[in-house]
């Protein structure tokens, strides 16, 4: 059965199409005429779907019957755009795209409780609601991050799931690193660190019966351009601009993003996911001897990291000299 699409899902999917129509055009302005023939609507319609981009942050400049021109060129991670810098892969095909979403992990979970197909790809400009670990809220400034999910239905056992948490790391890690040449840190299970401070996080949420994967979905957020936080996050996290003065083509990154993350888990499927512990431990300074305080929800206690069971679990030696196994928690750097 053919699903259908939500009404806001067309409308930003005709939004995007506008918006790639006129980058294409950067140099001439693009009649309202043509605009409404080529993307299905009416003229009245083009105007107000302008004045909705003007408030989305793009800008888009307008001249009396001529038509729309861009004043500067958008950094948004259109469809059509994305396809073509993710042709041949497997995330080349189902993008939904939303210029606002509450959660990019809510649209995804409820594509694949729908049967949506493996590899689709669920990408926001904004989030109103996004989602980190154990409930924390994600900040998710329009336009200037990526905010991204991907569907997958691996044939894993759900012990072995979470390891794609593990692994999306290793694949954002080697992505920004190509981009941008930091040096980016990994901190278990689920962050992207620089200098200390969070540069982005990975959230991995699993539809599973007792012996078998039904669908993961992984969700990563990405500071890519943001050029300053709310008060409360200003001393924890960083973005690629906060670290370099400049900004940077979230298409770019989130293309190359994708495409490592791809190849690595191709990889695990292929290997098994002894290789994907084996790779964070080599990348990530806080899996072994770093001194850390241990949050688990039934105690805290401090250690120091003692590397990663076969299963990715954290280990940490105690003072004491016993070796705890941090299944779930948060793990902080003791300076």
């Amino acid at each position: 059965m053919a699903k259908k699409k939500k009404s806001s899902e067309v409308t930003d999917r005709r939004l995007a199409g506008l918006v790639t129509l006129l980058m294409e055009n950067a140099t001439i302005v693009v009649s309202g005429e043509r605009i409404a023939r080529e993307i299905g609507v009416s003229r009245s319609t083009v105007w107000r779907w302008v004045t909705r981009l003007r408030e989305l942050g793009v800008k888009v400049k307008g001249r009396a019957a001529t038509g729309y021109f861009l004043e500067a060129m958008a950094d948004i991670l259109t469809p059509e755009l994305l396809r073509r810098g993710l042709r041949g892969t497997m995330f080349g095909k189902r993008i939904y795209h939303f210029f606002r979403a509450d959660s990019t992990n809510s649209v995804a979970l409820a594509l694949g409780h729908t049967g949506e197909e493996e590899g689709a790809v669920v990408v926001a400009e904004e989030q109103t609601a996004g989602r980190g670990r154990a409930g924390r809220a994600w900040h998710s400034e329009r336009g200037t991050g990526i905010y991204v999910t991907i569907l997958l239905r691996p044939k894993l056992a759900p012990v072995q799931a979470p390891l794609l948490t593990m692994m999306a790391g290793i694949s954002a890690r080697t992505a920004v690193a190509a981009i941008t040449g930091l040096p980016v840190d990994l901190k278990w299970p689920n962050d992207l660190m620089i200098a200390g401070k969070k540069l982005g996080g990975i959230l991995t949420e699993m539809h599973a019966e007792p012996t078998a994967v039904k669908f993961v979905i992984v969700g990563m957020g990405l500071n890519v351009n943001q050029e300053k936080f709310p008060a409360e996050l200003a001393g924890a996290a960083t973005s690629l601009r906060a670290e370099t003065g400049r900004n940077y083509s979230r298409l770019e990154i989130l293309v190359r993003l994708l495409r490592e993350f791809e190849s690595d888990y191709n990889r695990l499927l292929r290997e098994g996911v002894a290789g994907v512990v084996k790779r964070f431990e080599e990348v990530s300074s806080y899996a072994r001897g770093k001194k850390v305080r241990v949050e688990t929800g039934t105690e805290t206690f401090t250690g120091m990291t003692a590397g990663l069971t076969a299963e990715g679990l954290l280990l940490v030696e105690r003072a004491a000299g016993d070796i705890f196994t941090v299944i779930a928690g948060d793990v902080t750097e003791l300076k």
